[in-house]
């Protein structure tokens, strides 16, 4: 562009009326071109750098534009990821009052029926059961759930026919429980109620499986389960709550 500015003026200058002879001998006229080559020069110079801005300016709206479409997009990523957060952070907070609700039903139910249960079941089983069962429950009772888990599926190796069975795979629901491992603890509860279904833990079994449900966002297979329960096991202390949870406006 700047050269073609350039050869035009150069050539609209060589055109003036002056003899050719005269005009290149005459330092004057020299100084006169020389001076308009200078000027034609700047001239080209100057219309190359706005050319330059135009584009440089274009290229930025382009920019522009772009960056616009990207804040866009971020704002409308950032608004998916604090819903997603937000359900997150609630299905959180519900299994954490679910296991607290369990924990403390299990808690008072331990102190309450687990000592006068153990007694009794013990009467006839031997020391070394009693002490391996206890051993695995005092796990629990510590929170190490990993260690409970098997050191009561130890128990169930060794004495598979056991009076304290049904209660060792009990606990190993509950631990799976505890440890937030939901579809282990269905699993695990329902092999009390499918080996021992006539056992007093069974009907908690079949409660812990409609906490785990629950917590897993399986809500008509936890209403299902209550109900079975209540049907099942009417007269036990698990169907009570089970009845209580079915209550519209209860606390799940």
């Amino acid at each position: 562009m700047m050269h073609r500015v350039a050869a035009a003026l150069l050539a609209a200058a060589c055109a003036l009326p002056l003899p050719a002879r005269a005009l290149f001998e005459d330092d004057t006229a020299r100084a006169r071109i020389e001076a308009l080559r200078k000027q034609v020069e700047a001239a080209a110079k100057l219309v190359d750098e706005r050319l330059a801005r135009v584009e440089d300016r274009r290229a930025l709206v382009e920019l522009a534009s772009q960056i616009e479409a990207l804040r866009a997009d971020l704002a409308r990523m950032r608004g998916q990821l604090e819903v997603l957060q937000n359900q997150a952070d609630n299905a959180d907070k519900r299994g954490k009052d679910l296991y607290v609700d369990i924990d403390t039903r299990l808690r008072k139910l331990e102190q309450a029926k687990e000592p006068a249960a153990a007694d009794k079941a013990t009467e006839a089983v031997p020391a070394a059961e009693t002490k391996a069962y206890e051993a695995a429950l005092n796990q629990f009772k510590l929170g190490n759930y990993a260690l409970a888990i098997s050191a009561f599926q130890g128990f169930l190796v060794t004495y598979p026919s056991s009076k304290l069975a049904p209660s060792a795979q009990y606990w190993i629901g509950n631990a799976h429980f505890a440890q937030r491992d939901y579809k282990q603890a269905v699993a695990a509860q329902q092999k009390v109620i499918t080996a021992w279904p006539d056992d007093a833990k069974a009907p908690d079994a079949m409660l812990n499986i409609a906490s785990a449900q629950d917590a897993m966002g399986d809500r008509r297979g936890a209403q299902r389960t209550l109900e079975g329960l209540v049907a099942k096991y009417p007269q036990s202390p698990a169907a009570a709550s089970a009845k209580q949870r079915l209550t519209p406006g209860a606390k799940k």
